[in-house]
């Protein structure tokens, strides 16, 4: 394949780039006009991929269109220390299997995005898993704890007399190794990694290597537009999640944050639909439609997209039912609607009833009030609708 001149290439990385440590180094690797080795790694512990992560992984698919050699790296043995980053405790470390089954998640899920014939994906076990004691000596040898304390997150920890275990030293040094190993030249990480990712040109250059440009990229936002994308705080859109909630869900962030997510999560040239929708040339949710498409498709497909904007329209504008509701079929008579909700509808127990105690859960066309009600189904179907995208049509087997 042939590389693309510096300046072409410079275009397609910089945007939606936090910081490049440093330029001029990334200017002069690209000038050699040869495949870069490209790093990423991430941390099998939750392996549960939605928008926040593909900032990321959509950087690295630039990256293989402009011809270079991408790694996805799992770090199946610096997982089982877990990553201190923004972390105010010791992370429980995960046991080995907690990491592989994790592992084997995250490989079914990146091929969405990424190339599947021009990524390597490595495991850090490989190289780490055979240092010994010795290969541990030598790396801590490397490196100081005054610069160690340098990092916030372990500052704040020893100011405040929380404990710091030797272990979470040893993360980032082994994760600097990773490049010294693989002799990358640019190595990619959200700004929360900027620590790890210095460490490992510390590390190239303890090791007589050149040292890796560092690009970091921003952390996106959630459906809140405050908090970072995150799982736990509910603010997020999984990749997996099917295409109705993740239209619906992307048509719910604001028009302000609708610009951000169009810089990080597409690759469209934004700007000038940015400036028509100022002058009034176009219609915000016109616009916003657009990108929920867009993404919808990345993920499922035009057609699905397509589908996910028809149900939309039906469900929001015309105050009708989705037009290709999933189905689900009960063998028994009834149940507790908690568990109808979480069965049917393919969540977890836990958010079945946090969605009942909010209201936001009909049966029906009635309001289910009681995470203990029990639910009567019907062999010809009843419609249950959970939340504002949700919807399943409920059967009894007959």
């Amino acid at each position: 394949m042939t590389i693309k001149p510096m300046e072409e290439q410079l275009r397609i990385i910089i945007r939606g780039t936090e910081e490049i440590i440093n330029l001029a180094e990334l200017k002069n690797k690209l000038s050699l006009q040869r495949p870069l080795i490209v790093k990423a790694g991430f941390d099998p512990s939750a392996p549960d991929i939605h928008l926040g992560h593909t900032v990321l992984l959509r950087k690295m698919k630039h990256f293989q269109a402009l011809g270079h050699d991408v790694y996805f790296l799992i770090g199946d043995f610096t997982g089982r220390i877990g990553d201190p980053s923004g972390k105010s405790k010791i992370r429980p470390q995960l046991t080995s299997d907690e990491v592989k089954a994790n592992a084997k998640t995250y490989k079914k899920q990146i091929f969405k995005i990424l190339d599947k014939n021009k990524t390597k994906v490595v495991f850090n076990s490989k190289w780490c898993s055979v240092l010994g004691t010795e290969g541990i000596f030598d790396l801590a040898s490397r490196y100081t704890v005054a610069r160690m304390l340098e990092r916030d997150d372990f500052l704040n920890r020893y100011k405040s007399k929380m404990p710091i275990s030797i272990l979470e030293f040893l993360y980032p040094l082994l994760q600097g190794y990773d490049s010294v190993v693989m002799k990358a030249d640019i190595e990619l990480g959200g700004t929360d990694q900027k620590f790890n990712l210095l460490v490992g040109r510390d590390m190239q250059r303890s090791f007589g290597q050149e040292t890796q440009v560092i690009i970091t990229m921003p952390i996106l936002e959630g459906l809140d537009g405050v908090q970072k994308m995150s799982k736990s705080l509910g603010n997020y859109i999984g990749i997996s999640e099917n295409p109705d909630e993740m239209f619906g869900k992307i048509m719910s962030i604001t028009d302000t944050l609708m610009w951000r997510y169009y810089e990080l999560l597409t690759d469209i040239d934004y700007e000038k639909i940015k400036k028509d929708v100022g002058q009034g040339k176009q219609h915000p949710k016109d616009v916003k439609i657009n990108l929920a498409k867009t993404i919808v498709s990345e993920y499922h497909g035009h057609e699905l997209a397509e589908k996910a904007k028809h149900n939309f329209e039906r469900v929001f504008a015309q105050k009708k039912l989705p037009g290709d509701m999933p189905e689900y079929c009960f063998d028994v008579e009834s149940a507790p609607s908690a568990a109808v909700v979480s069965e049917s509808l393919g969540m977890s127990r836990s958010e079945a009833r946090r969605l009942i105690v909010q209201g936001a859960v009909f049966y029906d066309g009635i309001k289910v009030e009681d995470v203990n009600k029990i639910i009567t189904f019907d062999p010809k179907g009843r419609v249950l609708k959970a939340g504002k995208r949700r919807f399943c049509k409920v059967f009894r087997r007959s």
